[in-house]
């Protein structure tokens, strides 16, 4: 709201008006605006829900400290959310799609995830919301994003036209006198199924490939493989920071570095310039993700000021649902989505970690009569936790390793 009341204030020279159209400065309020929410707001709500004694419930799992974290206020990622929500509505450029995607995907898994608390809390249910229903929602929202890029006019890609001989066409652009004629690339908006992928000399690959026996309808029908794939991007990742969420400050503080990361991805995409020179696709409009990401790291920092160890509070499905969602979404919007196994690999280990213990054990139950396990226990956070590692010892290794993630995706860029 405040970059239209700002843009509009420009129009008659308001003093101190034209900042607003940079995305720098905005992205500055953002994070500022989000970590106050965070730490002001933040409080109030989690005495508000003490007052209404909305407390986590503890299964006794023989794990240390562990019961005494019974009755800790869960549904934290009301203030995650609040912190995101309202920055984004005061700085962003509401009329942008992917502003609005990412506005949809942080309220619509918000909302999921707060069924499930509610059930969970309100209900007594330790089950919470039945699995098919959230999965369900997450394949809802998916198929909204995966059609949304496919109609929307807004979502293109900027590419350099060819000549006949496969190189780029060039111009002279003239300019005054006392400056060189400068020389620049002839380029085209056009749709794609594109994307970036890391540690190829031509880094990209196009989803209608997947399609090659369909020949030259092969582009025609791309979007299905991509609705399918946003959909499988956002279900692994939303349920791997799910699973991630067993330890204090593990999911948020994770979550806050591959937030910062996804924002540097969506700078230099967004940057003509930037783009060019690290010859990756360069994607019209993307840079107004920046201010998003911008207002999602601060309200995580904002949140890990009372979720570090001892937890004041606990962000719930609430939070996690929709973190995992955000940060699935928005590398699929800058089409950086196969980057994902590398920064999120602390996500990935935990699901990988369940499910290789569950068909461990179901396999081995089915062969020798009694299932037996990989793990001590998982997800494998929970492991280090039955070697009698302390919880902030393994909290503050995990950021170590999610840090060095964060290094080597950025390195991608350039190492082809």
């Amino acid at each position: 709201m405040l970059y239209y009341l700002f843009s509009y204030l420009n129009k008659f020279d308001f003093p101190g008006a034209g900042v607003f159209q940079y995305i720098s400065f905005r992205s500055a309020l953002a994070i500022i605006t989000s970590l106050i929410i965070s730490l002001i707001f933040g409080k109030r709500i989690i005495r508000l829900l003490q007052k209404k004694q909305i407390g986590e419930t503890i299964r006794d799992l023989g794990l240390e400290g562990q019961m005494q974290k019974k009755g800790t206020p869960t549904m934290g990622g009301l203030i995650i959310l609040s912190a995101i929500v309202i920055p984004v509505v005061l700085f962003c450029d509401l009329k942008n799609v992917y502003v609005q995607l990412m506005l949809i995907t942080t309220v619509w898994l918000g909302f999921v995830g707060f069924l499930d608390d509610y059930i969970k809390v309100y209900k007594k249910n330790k089950e919470g919301l039945r699995g098919k229903f959230k999965i369900g929602g997450q394949i809802l929202l998916g198929l909204i994003v995966g059609l949304t890029l496919h109609f929307s006019d807004m979502v293109v890609v900027r590419e350099k036209i060819l000549d006949t001989a496969g190189h780029p066409v060039m111009r002279i652009v003239e300019t005054d006198d006392q400056l060189p004629d400068r020389i620049t690339y002839v380029t085209r908006d056009v749709k794609s199924t594109r994307v970036n992928i890391p540690f190829l000399k031509n880094n990209e690959f196009d989803y209608s490939s997947l399609l090659w026996f369909l020949g030259e309808n092969a582009r025609k029908y791309s979007w299905i493989v991509v609705t399918l794939a946003v959909i499988f991007i956002l279900t692994a990742v939303s349920n791997g920071s799910n699973l991630t969420d067993g330890l204090d400050g593990l999911a948020s503080g994770t979550s806050a570095i591959i937030g910062i990361t996804l924002g540097i991805l969506a700078y230099v995409s967004g940057n003509t310039i930037i783009a060019d020179y690290l010859n990756i696709m360069y994607i019209p409009n993307t840079g107004e993700l920046v201010v998003f990401i911008s207002a999602f790291i601060g309200a995580l920092v904002g949140f890990l000021w009372y979720n570090s160890f001892p937890a004041q509070v606990f962000m719930g499905d609430t939070g996690s649902l929709s973190i995992g969602g955000i940060i699935a979404i928005f590398a699929v919007l800058i089409r950086k989505e196969l980057l994902i196994p590398i920064l999120c690999g602390i996500f990935l280990a935990e699901s990988i970690s369940v499910l290789l213990q569950v068909s461990f054990f179901k396999f081995t139950k089915r062969r020798f009569g009694e299932g037996r396990r990989i793990f001590k226990m998982a997800p494998l956070h929970h492991h280090f936790q039955k070697l009698n590692y302390p919880e902030p010892k393994i909290v503050t290794r995990f950021w170590i390793i999610g840090i060095l993630l964060a290094v080597v995706t950025i390195v991608t860029l350039k190492i082809r």
